[in-house]
């Protein structure tokens, strides 16, 4: 199971190719038990890249824009696609069944442009912020809001969280974790997030749960309107966690 678990989790939130083992609900567990170490190995990447680009002499927003065009060709865009279109549920005002018809459609609406462009944007921008920095500062940060956005979606399946559908991601995922797998993925987040700020150890820290904060009620207010959450809702979680820690990491 716990190979699986994590075969499930590397497949799941990287376009690694790893031939798939046992997928049930309690590989779903251990890979979402997971997701932040998958997130923090993919921010090490992320952050070498950005390194990279500014040891070349590229410009700090070109180096911040390719860094997070590297972060989407890696996800395969999953996640954005969840923001997208959980956006454009939430900006229908409709609910329910309602609501899930319009997040199924390969459309995107104004909301999820709205959305995406935002991200995209946010995130590109603070990344720029951090050439000047140590590189170990550097590291660390790219590393922390990378894994704090897959911890936002382990803790989007917490046990007691239902799914919407009775089928897809969702469905698989929901009420998977339990509550010692969270508090250590989330202590492990914020021990790196320490070292992400030169002389402020305790912004990273802020960051983080600050952006897991705003996650977890975006996950209320979805369970509230869809009935439960979605493959999307984790997406989103997914994307706006990390983009408010990577806002929340920028200044200094």
């Amino acid at each position: 199971m716990l190979s699986s678990g994590l075969r499930l989790a590397v497949t799941t939130f990287t376009v690694v190719p790893l031939r798939a083992g046992r997928v049930d609900r309690a590989a779903a567990g251990v890979a979402m038990s997971v997701a932040a170490g998958v997130g923090g190995a993919l921010g090490a990447v992320l952050a070498g890249a950005l390194l990279a680009l500014d040891a070349a002499g590229a410009p700090a927003l070109v180096a911040g824009a390719v860094t997070v065009a590297l972060g989407a060709l890696l996800t395969r865009g999953l996640h954005l696609d969840g923001l997208a279109d959980t956006a454009d549920g939430l900006g229908s005002y409709r609910s329910g069944e309602a609501a899930l018809a319009i997040m199924k459609r390969p459309d995107v609406g104004p909301f999820g442009v709205a959305a995406l462009v935002l991200a995209l944007l946010i995130q590109a921008a603070a990344l720029a912020a951090l050439p000047g920095r140590p590189w170990p500062a550097t590291l660390a940060t790219v590393v922390t809001a990378t894994a704090a956005g897959r911890l936002a979606a382990s803790w989007a399946c917490r046990r007691g969280v239902p799914a919407a559908r009775p089928e897809g991601l969702g469905a698989l995922v929901a009420g998977t974790v339990g509550p010692l797998p969270l508090l250590v993925a989330t202590a492990a987040v914020v021990a790196v997030a320490a070292a992400a700020v030169p002389g402020r150890a305790w912004q990273g820290p802020v960051a983080v749960l600050v952006s897991l904060a705003a996650a977890l009620l975006l996950v209320r207010h979805v369970v509230r309107r869809f009935g439960g959450v979605t493959g999307d809702v984790l997406g989103a979680a997914i994307e706006v966690t990390a983009t408010l820690a990577y806002v929340g990491l920028s200044f200094g």
